[in-house]
């Protein structure tokens, strides 16, 4: 059997769930624990660009966890190559694989039930990007914030 790695973050308020997430992955899953361990007060940002640079650097997917999950997804999308998506249930967890191309599924603590949660990194993890006419829009998406936007002319309503 083959091992796949996948990333783990959260913050303070996100700890409990990691744990079970975790401890929900089977045998075929290396499950780097980039932290925190324990439940003292931390910033999310600090675990959000731990866990981006693991995924970056392996190719891999990561899980975030943080109280709504907001301030993990806002965090980990300033990085370029990465694709976050604030996933609530297993739709919108396969569709942002889907069409595309998530390799963070952010979820919140204080927002979603454990199960409704392994369901949906399930859905997440199983799920595989189309390509097709959904690739040039993550290569458009992947391009943003590489050089100045143009001006865009609109005009003003009275």
């Amino acid at each position: 059997m083959e091992t796949k790695t996948i990333v783990f973050g959260s913050d303070h308020a996100g700890l409990i769930l990691k744990k079970a997430l975790m401890d929900h992955l089977g045998p075929e899953w290396n499950k780097l624990d980039i932290g925190p361990l324990e439940n003292k007060s931390c910033d999310y940002p600090e675990y959000a660009a731990k866990v981006c640079t693991q995924v970056l650097a392996h190719d891999c997917p990561g899980i975030l966890i943080c109280g709504s999950g907001i301030g993990m997804s806002m965090s980990a999308n300033r990085f370029q190559g990465i694709r976050a998506a604030l996933c609530t249930n297993e739709y919108m967890a396969r569709m942002s694989r889907m069409h595309n191309n998530a390799n963070i599924l952010c979820m919140g603590e204080r927002i979603i039930g454990v199960d409704l949660a392994k369901s949906i990194m399930d859905v997440f993890l199983q799920a595989r990007f189309e390509g097709g006419r959904h690739q040039k829009r993550v290569e458009h998406l992947e391009e943003l914030g590489k050089e100045p936007l143009p001006s865009i002319q609109g005009h003003v309503q009275d």
